[in-house]
């Protein structure tokens, strides 16, 4: 009897079957990788544009000519220049001075600037929260930044 080598239908049915399904892991994977990396760029991206957000704050009380005072919802920050003043309205928070008006940080959760008890320093003490698209969020995105008034660094 001679017998022949080959594939039969249901083989190839099999093995079709185990290839679309690693294929299907490999999609939701590579997926999976690229909204991380998205979101780990727009951390990073938030990451930076609050930290110069508060060092131009920080620049702004370092440079005030007189102690800042609160206001509602901000800092107002008296300059050589004129005044400054830091606002937190509509999910931004603006600096504005005399003749214009900047949106520093977009997306923001909550900010809040107010005087820190120090026993020789005027110090002020902003902390914010940022928004986040996501849902579900392990980690808040919360940011402290501390300054002295009428110091230059």
């Amino acid at each position: 009897m001679k017998t022949e080598r080959g594939y039969s239908i249901i083989e190839c049915m099999v093995y079709i079957a185990v290839f679309a399904i690693v294929l299907d892991l490999s999609f939701v994977a590579y997926y999976r990788y690229d909204q991380h990396t998205r979101n780990l760029r727009r951390n990073a991206n938030d990451i930076v544009r609050t930290l110069h957000a508060g060092d131009r704050w920080r620049e702004d009380v370092r440079a005030a000519i007189a102690p800042p005072h609160a206001i509602e919802n901000g800092l107002v920050i008296p300059q050589q220049s004129g005044e400054v003043t830091y606002i937190f309205a509509d999910d931004v928070v603006w600096r504005q001075t005399s003749a214009t008006r900047v949106a520093v940080l977009k997306q923001v959760k909550t900010s809040t600037m107010a005087a820190d008890s120090r026993q020789r320093v005027n110090a002020w003490r902003w902390e914010l929260e940022l928004a986040s698209p996501q849902k579900l969020v392990l980690v808040r995105p919360l940011f402290t930044f501390t300054t002295v008034a009428g110091r230059s660094s």
